[in-house]
């Protein structure tokens, strides 16, 4: 068996494939959002029941950002297990 396989296995059988996929969407944020958006916000976490957790520069932005959540929440989870991410809360930043 190859390492590669058997860590795969591993994570499937103990239930961190699906926290290491939520975590995953930090790193991806700029790929995820574009660059505009990203530039004004900053993921911080994500709980394991699928909560993200992203810092917004200004109310403004937030307001518009929690208009756009749907087709944000839609780009994070496209193409992965459907529901990585079940919401996201927006948090100003002080």
């Amino acid at each position: 068996m190859v390492v590669g396989e058997a860590l795969h296995q591993y994570l499937a059988k103990s239930g961190l494939a699906k926290r290491l996929a939520q975590a995953q969407v930090i790193p991806a944020w700029p790929r995820l959002v574009g660059p505009q958006i990203a530039a004004v916000t900053a993921p911080e976490s994500v709980t394991a029941d699928g909560t993200l957790f992203v810092r917004v520069a200004t109310s403004a932005w937030m307001t518009e950002l929690q208009l756009m959540s749907p087709d944000i929440m839609a780009r994070i989870n496209a193409g992965r297990e459907a529901g990585r991410i079940k919401t996201i809360r927006w948090l100003l930043s002080s």
